[in-house]
């Protein structure tokens, strides 16, 4: 049972630019909490998990709300960007599909209108919808100080459950992800005991790009949530397709490999042999699916 506590007093700062925020963040006398969309650290608060004597809300700060694509540049989410205007946005190419999905998938609707990726991110959960998707897409994230900013790619931002690599003093101001080559196609799926407003068993990503010889692939990206202690990428089942004729069998075979790859563990939502052969069809699913969407014959 959960027991919800009073929150402990705290200062609110609500800073209308990066240089404020960050500089507040910088503060060694305050224990400092971001607030974006805060549907998990306001709960995390109410059950007495963290107790900051700052909260920080970057909801007006114009850099963390930036939502952009163009072919050179790729995709910018600011982390302050909620999943509902990710959801809303035009003119994106197909490939980008595999985020929408994710996206599509997270929580309720009120979620998603408060929600934002750069806190799902930040939060670290093993099951986190939008992770698996962005590694497939060969993302970064942009953290920053008031000394510095820096950009690391999305593998090595997750640490462990609820850690990531940010320090104390620094910030996620936003995501990119560049423009996936031409015939490219990826699929997210997920398993719950709901459909909506639960946490994925498991979820898996797959993202493949045709090579220059008809039926065989010269990428391949597979990412799974919910089954290790962080978002991973399935990189012996990716090395499995690459360069080969996709076929069924083949596919099977991947499939088999990533589920050798999870490291699930077992709780009340399933053991975690169920969790790998989830994985197991999961990626069978999403990369047949990618395949028929590109016209692929297997």
């Amino acid at each position: 049972m959960v027991h919800v506590r009073s929150i402990a007093e705290f200062e609110y700062r609500a800073p209308e630019s990066l240089a404020e925020a960050l500089e507040l963040l910088g503060t060694e006398a305050l224990a400092g909490k971001v607030l974006a969309g805060g549907t998990d650290l306001v709960l995390q608060m109410k059950q007495g998990l963290v107790r900051p004597s700052l909260v920080v809300d970057v909801k007006q700060i114009p850099e963390l709300n930036r939502l952009e694509w163009s072919e050179p540049g790729g995709l910018v989410i600011g982390a302050a960007v909620p999943f509902v205007q990710v959801l809303a946005f035009a003119g994106l190419p197909k490939a980008f599909s595999i985020l929408l999905e994710a996206c599509s998938s997270i929580g309720s609707m009120q979620i998603r209108n408060r929600g934002t990726i750069g806190g799902n991110l930040c939060n670290a959960a093993p099951s986190a919808d939008s992770a698996p998707p962005l590694l497939c897409l060969g993302a970064e994230v942009v953290l920053a100080s008031s000394q510095a900013a820096r950009a690391i790619p999305l593998e090595q931002f997750f640490l462990a459950p609820g850690k990531t690599a940010l320090a104390a003093d620094e910030l996620l101001v936003e995501i990119k992800a560049p423009t996936p080559p031409a015939r490219s196609a990826g699929r997210y799926l997920r398993h719950s005991t709901r459909e909506e407003m639960d946490i994925a068993v498991a979820g898996v990503a797959s993202f493949i790009t045709e090579g220059p010889q008809a039926g065989r692939l010269k990428t391949v990206r597979i990412a799974l949530g919910a089954v290790a202690p962080t978002p991973v990428r399935a990189y012996r089942a990716e090395a499995a397709l690459v360069g080969q004729a996709i076929t069924r069998k083949t596919i099977e075979e991947a499939a088999g490999i990533a589920a050798g790859e999870a490291n699930p563990i077992s709780d009340m939502r399933g053991s975690g042999e169920y969790r790998r052969e989830m994985v197991r069809v999961l990626v069978r699913r999403t990369l047949t699916s990618a395949c028929e969407e590109l016209g692929l014959e297997i």
